[in-house]
């Protein structure tokens, strides 16, 4: 008996850690145009958001986090690839009309790219995506030939919450990739979509599972459904009151997700990350509090979102990390929390950020962050953040359209002073980073 412990202490000692603990569920959900300020966890007054607020309560919340870009799909490309979405030809939503010398074949995610889906299905995961896709709508393009096993939800980038008789291609409700009688099986999206997850989780509570749940709420049409309705204060505009109701819903699904991992046994070794697509759209319909600017803006309100990461095996509880980290670091997160790693050749720019949660990593996870949206570019290097609108970057001399705009985000959150002209050396600097990349 001696010797049997003596020999399993020496086998325990040279596994890696990951051998020796069950690889945890990993569940990443993420909301579609929601404000950064109308959640409770973000300061938000709009409506109650009690389990969104509790999963930060569980784990940490990340008050500097970014997405790639301030629109749907590159902001979705560069989550799911782990790579600037400009490094395959990606920068807008997909469009219906092909840059010259291209195709309609281009119009997706570069197939020769890496998800999270293939990553963590590589790792043993059973994975599913649930909701809006929005990264092509072509066969090759399709969830399940991008690392899902399963998917359930619509292909395209916005459709109604409730049954359509007869939808399109690109807002058809999918079942992996036949569409399903959506009169007889949709009640309200945000409903669907969660009882897809939950039966999900149910059909794989015995072995490790990836789920991706992307709500379309809380972006338009605005449709909200009358009990939620009922119990949000009615406020002006309409379509306020409807974000509201529509916040509630989501709530309530996120909430029933803990549910049913709590009543599985499964939430202490589960990994839940919480984010937003990008920031909320203009028009008093989404509200970003201090933050400057909208969706579509590359000012802070379009591309700093909630980020919430809670793992309680794992994870210190009801933290805030303040440092810079963006939607990029979640593939190599996921997959280091899966007990892999990411090869070199593979081009990441996103970082695991386990150990700099964990505390075992005391510096900065990045050193700058880039964004371009045609003629519009921004960089952020600790609290200075550079805006440049030039020409079109595909012209090897770009004339600036307008002055370099150069912010201490520190000092000045809300982005109202220009310090372009009393810090040369510093915009300068960073041009040169930004020219670089």
């Amino acid at each position: 008996m001696k010797q049997t412990a003596v020999l399993l202490t020496v086998v325990m000692a040279v596994l890696p850690l990951h051998a020796q603990a069950a690889q945890p569920n990993v569940i990443i959900i993420l909301s579609d145009d929601a404000g950064y300020a109308d959640f409770g966890v973000t300061g938000g007054t709009l409506v109650p958001t009690p389990h969104i607020d509790r999963l930060a309560a569980q784990g940490i919340f990340c008050s500097q986090a970014y997405v790639t870009a301030s629109t749907c799909t590159p902001s979705r490309m560069g989550l799911m690839s782990g790579r600037y979405q400009q490094r395959f030809g990606a920068e807008c939503n997909v469009p219906t009309i092909p840059t010259p010398g291209f195709t309609k074949e281009d119009l997706g995610l570069d197939t020769k790219q890496r998800t999270l889906g293939t990553v963590m299905k590589a790792q043993g995961y059973r994975t599913m995506a649930v909701g809006k896709w929005h990264l092509g709508e072509l066969p090759k393009y399709h969830p399940n030939r991008r690392g899902f096993d399963e998917f359930y939800g619509f292909l395209g980038g916005s459709r109604s919450y409730w049954p359509i008789a007869k939808p399109s291609h690109g807002h058809a409700i999918r079942r992996n990739d036949e569409a399903v009688d959506e009169i007889v099986e949709i009640s309200y999206l945000t409903d669907d979509f969660t009882d897809a997850a939950l039966h999900f989780i149910d059909r794989n509570q015995e072995r490790p599972f990836f789920l991706y749940v992307a709500y379309n709420a809380v972006h338009g049409p605005f449709h909200a459904k009358e009990e939620d309705l009922e119990q949000c204060p009615k406020i002006d505009p309409k379509n306020r009151w409807m974000v509201a109701a529509m916040t509630k819903s989501m709530d309530d699904s996120i909430g029933r997700i803990l549910a049913k991992l709590d009543g599985l046994r499964l939430r202490e070794n589960t990994l839940i990350v919480f984010l937003n697509d990008n920031g909320g759209t203009q028009g008093n319909v989404h509200f970003n509090g201090a933050l400057r600017g909208f969706k579509g803006t590359y000012w802070e309100g379009g591309i700093r979102v909630p980020f919430i990461v809670s793992w309680p095996a794992q994870l210190p509880k009801g933290k805030r990390f303040e440092h810079a980290v963006s939607a990029l670091d979640l593939l190599p997160t996921c997959l280091a929390a899966a007990g892999g790693e990411t090869d070199s050749a593979w081009g990441m720019d996103g970082v695991n950020l386990l150990p700099y949660w964990q505390g075992k990593y005391r510096g900065l996870p990045h050193d700058t962050l880039f964004w371009r949206f045609w003629r519009i570019s921004a960089a952020r290097q600790g609290p200075w953040k550079l805006l440049r609108v030039a020409e079109s970057p595909l012209e090897k001399d770009r004339d600036l359209l307008a002055p370099l705009i150069l912010i201490n985000l520190e000092d000045d959150p809300g982005e109202t002073k220009n310090l372009a002209e009393a810090f040369p050396e510093k915009a300068q600097a960073l041009l040169q980073k930004m020219e670089d990349w």
